[in-house]
C-alpha cells in the first residue's frame, strides 16, 4: 500500500504539477520546429503510455479488466483528450508562441463549466458566470492584440483555431469521463485512455506519412521525454493525488498557475516576449478561472456557526 503523502508534499508537487504543465508548452514548442504535429504528439504517447504502464504496475500491480461499455469509455477519451488534444496542440504550437497558446488553452475550465451545464445540467452560479465572462474578455485581448474587436475581422491564425480544438477535445475529454466511466479510478482512466489515444495517433501519423522514429535533436528527444513522462504520466499522478488529499476545489486552485508558468518559460527559455496586451489579457483570464473554480460559500446565517 503506498503511504499517505503529507500536505506539504501535495502542495509542493501542485506547484510543481504547474510548472511542469506550463513548460509543456515550452517542449511543444520546440517539437514543433523538429517533427510534423501528427509524429511529435504520436511519440509524446508512445512515451506516456510506456511511463504509464509502469506506474500502474509500481502502484496498484497493474490495470483492471474493463467491460464492453467501459472500453467503449475509454476510447472515446483516448479519441478526444489524447488524439485530438495533442494533434491540435502540436499543430497550434508550430504557428502560435508558447504564451499566446497556454491563454488560450486556460479556457478549459470556462469551456467544461458550460458544456456541463448545456450537457450534464449542472447549475451555472453567478461566480462562474462571472468567472467565464472575465476568461472570454481576457481571451479576446489577447487574439485581438489588445482590441477585441479586431477577432470580427477575423484576426485569427491557423494555429489560434487549432488551440481552440484544444479546448473542444479536453473539455470533451472531462464532460465524457465524468458521465460514461464508473467503476474506474481516475489513474486507470487515464492510463487505458493514453493507450487508446496512442492507437488512434498512431492511425493519423500511418495516413499521414508520420508514423517515422523521428529524426530529432538532443533537445527534441529530451522534449519528448518531458512530455511523456513529466508532462503526462507524472503530473497526472500528482494532479490525482492532489484531488484526493486535499480535494478538488483547493488543487484546481494551482491550475491557474499553468498560463502563468507558460508565459515566464517562454520569456526566459525561447525569447518569447509578451505583448503588453497579452500580460493584461493573460491577467484577466487567471483571475476569470479563479472566479470559476472558487468554492460556493455557505449561506449565510443569522447566528455564526462552526464548521
Amino acid at each position: 500500500m503506498n503511504a499517505q503523502p503529507t500536505l506539504s508534499l501535495i502542495y509542493f508537487r501542485m506547484v510543481l504539477v504547474a510548472l511542469i504543465w506550463g513548460g509543456t508548452f515550452i517542449a511543444g514548442r520546440i517539437l514543433a520546429a523538429e517533427m510534423a504535429a501528427s509524429t511529435a504528439a504520436l511519440w509524446r504517447y508512445i512515451v506516456a503510455s510506456c511511463a504509464l504502464l509502469v506506474l500502474a504496475f509500481a502502484r496498484q500491480g497493474g490495470l483492471p479488466r474493463l467491460d464492453r461499455r467501459q472500453w467503449l469509455g475509454v476510447s472515446l477519451l483516448g479519441a478526444s483528450g489524447v488524439a485530438l488534444y495533442n494533434l491540435c496542440f502540436m499543430f497550434g504550437l508550430e504557428r502560435v508562441p508558447a504564451a499566446r497558446a497556454s491563454l488560450i488553452v486556460a479556457l478549459n475550465p470556462a469551456a467544461i463549466v458550460l458544456g456541463a451545464a448545456l450537457f450534464l445540467g449542472e447549475p451555472l452560479t453567478r461566480d462562474r458566470v462571472i468567472g467565464i465572462a472575465i476568461a472570454l474578455l481576457g481571451a479576446a485581448i489577447v487574439l485581438g492584440h489588445g482590441n477585441p474587436a479586431n477577432l470580427l475581422a477575423g484576426d485569427l491564425s491557423t494555429g489560434d483555431v487549432a488551440l481552440f480544438g484544444c479546448v473542444l477535445g479536453w473539455s470533451t475529454y472531462t464532460l465524457l469521463g465524468k458521465s460514461i466511466l464508473r467503476g474506474l479510478s481516475p489513474f486507470s482512466a487515464t492510463a487505458y485512455a493514453a493507450l487508446t489515444g496512442t492507437l488512434i495517433l498512431a492511425v493519423v501519423a500511418i495516413a499521414s506519412g508520420g508514423f517515422v522514429l523521428p529524426n530529432a535533436s538532443g533537445l527534441g528527444w529530451l522534449s519528448l521525454v518531458f512530455l511523456g513522462v513529466l508532462g503526462t504520466a507524472v503530473a497526472f499522478v500528482w494532479y490525482y493525488d492532489g484531488v484526493r488529499v486535499i480535494g478538488a476545489a483547493r488543487t484546481s486552485v494551482f491550475i491557474n498557475l499553468v498560463p502563468v508558468a507558460a508565459v515566464a518559460l517562454g520569456a526566459l527559455l525561447l525569447d518569447e516576449m509578451p505583448e503588453p496586451s497579452m500580460l493584461a489579457g493573460g491577467a484577466l483570464v487567471v483571475a476569470g478561472i479563479f472566479v470559476l473554480n472558487r468554492p460556493a460559500l455557505p449561506p449565510r446565517a443569522v447566528q455564526p456557526t462552526v464548521v
